[in-house]
């Protein structure tokens, strides 16, 4: 292996990568709104110049803010269309939920609009809630600091994955539509043998394309090979290098903003600590290898051994062998060139749900009565190419109904043959069924539901408005997999 180039570290000011060393924080103090702007920016992907879009605050690509401070935001669209943004897992006004038509209209080219609620503390995100338009990176770190984070000694550093396309959205789309974005393996159901649920587990490695499940059913996984993985805007043949000091505390915040890839995060030799998930604290769980789902974010705690060295946090493709990530490196330190593919696949991401049985609430929700139960059921199939909520794509979609402040029950019952990442605007939930077993799991906005599983979620109903409830798959949500969850006073 080669030293790999430094261009990461004479790079690190620029405006496109200074989400990785978190912005300087807008104080309690400051009057005056953030400017926040939905652009378009170049990017270098293995030596090629690509044009994507991007949110830059007053600091680069994402906003910070210190505890206490209310998201005070002036959001302006300079693209040469209409958009929308949306601030994934926090709960503002139904007004501000970022939502196209529920109820506010798309910023046109050049129009602002203005953004003023109390945020929840932790790792969140910011996108644009059109598919086409995430798919082309129009989304960034959205962190909110608690007062721990800022009497704790350790040092920040956040990586935001991408899967990415020299095509556009709208050609990937064509591609995926006619079955032909996958590699001769992938999503097929013709390429691995069945395996049998004794061999999904977390150690268990597989060649790329499907999966079993308990009735030799095909599994379908990674419908659409992308031309890059991102980590911080950048492959991992030239990945960002974080310095880092001998024996430091890190806290690495990981957002999965990928379009339609689930990702293990892998930290080697630096032992880590799973504390939160979503933003929202777990009970610590100890390893070195967690997974993420599109949508969702991990809070890691890693401490770092007083010798010097680079530590590569990778971030490994389900089922699949690309990789990218990060490098942590102390002062002088020797940084190695790593490979973009690793020399095995990844295995599927929690088909068992293990990592899910895992997770506890360090807060959960308090005990109380469930006034109302739904059956969500998620259907859907590769060819025809088309995925649905209770047997019905947006447009045709029944809502899911509920009162403001009941407890309710929302069972998400995956009878396809993917998995599918379920995200609920405007409320915080908790895991409360794996399977038909209850747990009393960890608090999220975004659950993955593996193929043939069931998942229950709790929650307390909020605002009385119309809440978007979807697969954060972008190619599913853009053929429909889409609901809405409607809550009455």
């Amino acid at each position: 292996m080669n030293t790999i180039s430094r261009r990461g570290i004479l790079a690190a000011g620029a405006a496109v990568l200074a989400c990785v060393h978190l912005p300087r924080t807008a104080s309690a103090k400051e009057a005056a709104p953030l400017n926040l702007r939905a652009t378009s920016r170049v990017l270098d992907i293995d030596g090629r110049a690509a044009s994507v879009w991007g949110l830059a605050g007053p600091n680069g690509q994402g906003l910070t803010l210190d505890p206490g401070t209310r998201f005070r935001v002036d959001l302006r669209n300079e693209l040469d269309a209409r958009t929308l943004i949306h601030w994934h897992g926090q709960i503002p006004p139904n007004a501000q939920d970022g939502v196209p038509d529920m109820p506010m209209p798309m910023l046109a080219p050049g129009e602002s609009r203005a953004y003023d609620f109390a945020p929840l503390p932790g790792t969140y995100w910011m996108h644009a809630h059109v598919p086409l338009h995430e798919m082309r990176l129009l989304a960034a770190p959205l962190i909110i600091r608690s007062a721990e984070d800022i009497s704790s000694d350790r040092q920040e550093v956040v990586m935001f994955l991408h899967d990415f396309s020299f095509k556009t959205p709208e050609e990937v789309m064509a591609e995926i539509l006619g079955g032909h974005g996958m590699a001769a393996d992938h999503g097929s159901g013709h390429g691995a043998e069945p395996a049998g649920m004794a061999a999904m587990d977390h150690g268990a490695m597989m060649g790329m394309g499907a999966m079993g499940d308990m009735n030799g059913m095909a599994m379908d996984l990674n419908d659409y090979d992308w031309d890059a993985y991102l980590a911080n805007d950048r492959t991992l043949s030239d990945p960002e290098v974080v310095q880092v000091e001998r024996g430091g505390r890190i806290r690495l915040r990981v957002i999965n903003a990928a379009a339609a890839t689930v990702f293990w995060i892998e930290t080697g030799q630096a032992p880590a600590r799973l504390v939160a998930v979503d933003g929202h604290a777990v009970q610590p769980l100890a390893g070195n290898r967690f997974g993420l789902a599109m949508g969702q974010r991990l809070d890691l705690e890693i401490d770092l051994p007083p010798e010097g060295g680079a530590w590569p946090i990778l971030a490994l493709r389900e089922g699949a062998r690309e990789r990218t990530g990060l490098i942590l490196a102390t002062q002088g330190a020797e940084v190695r060139r790593l490979d973009t593919m690793a020399e095995t696949a990844a295995p599927a991401f929690d088909t068992d749900l293990a990592q899910e049985t895992h997770l506890t609430a360090a807060d959960p929700l308090p005990d109380r009565p469930v006034e109302r139960r739904h059956m969500v059921m998620l259907g859907g199939s590769m060819q025809p190419y088309v995925w649905t909520i209770d047997g019905a794509v947006w447009g045709r979609h029944r809502p899911l109904a509920a009162t403001s402040k009941e407890r309710v029950v929302l069972s998400f019952h995956n009878m396809s043959m993917m998995g599918h990442p379920m995200h609920l605007h405007g409320h915080v939930f908790q895991v409360v069924g794996l399977n038909g077993r209850a747990v009393r799991g960890a608090l999220r906005d975004t659950v993955y539901v593996p193929p043939m599983s069931m998942v229950d979620v709790a929650l307390d109903a909020g605002e009385a408005a119309r809440w978007m409830l979807h697969c954060h798959h972008m190619p599913h949500l853009e053929t429909g997999m889409m609901t809405e969850f409607a809550v009455s006073a």
